[in-house]
């Protein structure tokens, strides 16, 4: 298991920092949060990185995908996090797309996937339904009616849900919250009835929505997979997503890391650099160790999505390894960034604070640090 990049992994970020500079800049982001934009991104920016490749990475050539890997995800999702950049990528492609490759037929997969490579449609996936995450968790019905069905309830956090095309929601089908069994996944398109989006507002200013299905009526073609056999293809779909934002958490603490060493370098107190202090280097050393740390479990985490000889429990412990480490180092370099700043590191005057802020939004989605820690146990204890 290789934990660096190959030439063509490291090109593509390359490519991806030179483009997100110049046309995602942090500045770009801070623009859309002061401008209030519903959908939370830049539509043209988004077509532009779809023409890059970007949204065909993870899928095979068979599907209209170029087959590069979640290690190629990975590098991209890396320098997403180190520009603050915001698009669908995660949601659309990642998560919505991952389920309709992995569950979808083959009717589901050549009506949808190519406009989501394409970037002519957006799907989000509906998942939890309470502050913090639990997939076994999920209670919304869905009852046969005639030879459709009929979902009933709530969907709390749903990245990117404004503007979306259609939703993936995961439903209830057979057994009790907190079974992994009898859950089922549907494709319900926005312009359905009984579809009801509200947005929800979050510190990072991004696209998050409240959905309620009320009554809401589905043909049988709706389903995506076998009924009440869901989890192994959410949860594989959830991991792809678990490991990305774990790249973008690395690279948002890296940058973190970067800008707080040069203002350690430049901002002068008793006619010298605070960089000269001891206790601010040790510090700095301290945080520099814990991101190398969480390099490592990052890497490790996307060479086993793309590793075919492990098995789910496999991946699933170093996929929630790289996203419980790499949102622990997150929250200790935002944190030592914002003191190290002083008094300015909680203004809006620096970037400081949108990185805080990203973080740790990112930090509870698809999983806070108790869940995979529970969860990475809980994998192990099958082994």
């Amino acid at each position: 298991m290789s934990l660096v990049y190959s030439e063509e992994q490291r090109l593509l970020a390359d490519t991806a920092s030179e483009f997100l500079a110049a046309r995602s800049p942090v500045s770009a982001q801070r623009r859309l949060r002061d401008e209030g934009s519903a959908e939370g991104f830049d539509p043209a920016l988004w077509q532009e990185m779809v023409n890059l490749g970007w949204s065909a990475i993870p899928f095979p050539e068979s599907l209209g995908g170029l087959e590069f890997g979640c290690k190629g995800l990975g590098a991209v999702f890396e320098q997403i996090g180190s520009k603050l950049g915001a698009a669908p990528l995660l949601s659309s492609i990642v998560l919505g797309g991952s389920v309709l490759e992995l569950a979808g037929s083959a009717a589901q997969q050549s009506e949808w996937l190519p406009a989501l490579i394409a970037g002519e449609k957006r799907i989000a996936l509906a998942l939890d339904e309470q502050p913090r995450h639990d997939p076994a968790g999920t209670a919304l019905a869905a009852r046969r009616e005639g030879e459709g069905w009929v979902l009933t309830g709530d969907k709390v956090f749903v990245v990117d849900g404004l503007g979306a095309d259609a939703f993936v929601v995961v439903a209830r089908t057979a057994g009790t919250p907190g079974e992994t069994a009898g859950l089922s996944l549907f494709l319900v398109p926005a312009a359905t009835a009984g579809v009801q989006l509200s947005p929800v507002k979050l510190v990072d200013s991004r696209n998050h929505a409240r959905l309620r299905l009320a009554g809401v009526q589905l043909p049988a073609s709706a389903l995506v997979g076998g009924e009440g056999e869901a989890w192994a293809a959410l949860d594989a779909a959830l991991d792809r997503g678990r490991v990305c934002l774990a790249a973008e958490l690395l690279g948002a603490a890296q940058t973190l890391f970067d800008t707080t060493v040069d203002y350690l370098k430049t901002r002068v107190q008793f006619d010298v650099p605070i960089g000269s202090f001891q206790a601010l280097q040790h510090r700095a050393a301290w945080c520099f160790t814990h991101l190398q740390l969480a390099r490592s479990t990052v890497m490790a985490g996307l060479a086993a999505l793309d590793d075919r000889s492990l098995d789910a429990a496999g991946r699933a412990r170093l996929a929630s390894l790289a996203k419980w480490k790499a949102g622990e180092v997150a929250h200790l370099v935002s944190r030592e960034a914002v003191q190290m700043h002083g008094g300015m590191g909680v203004t809006d005057e620096l970037d400081v604070g949108l990185f805080l802020k990203r973080i740790r939004v990112a930090q509870a989605c698809l999983g806070d640090g108790d869940f995979h820690c529970q969860r990475y146990a809980d994998a192990g204890a099958g082994r």
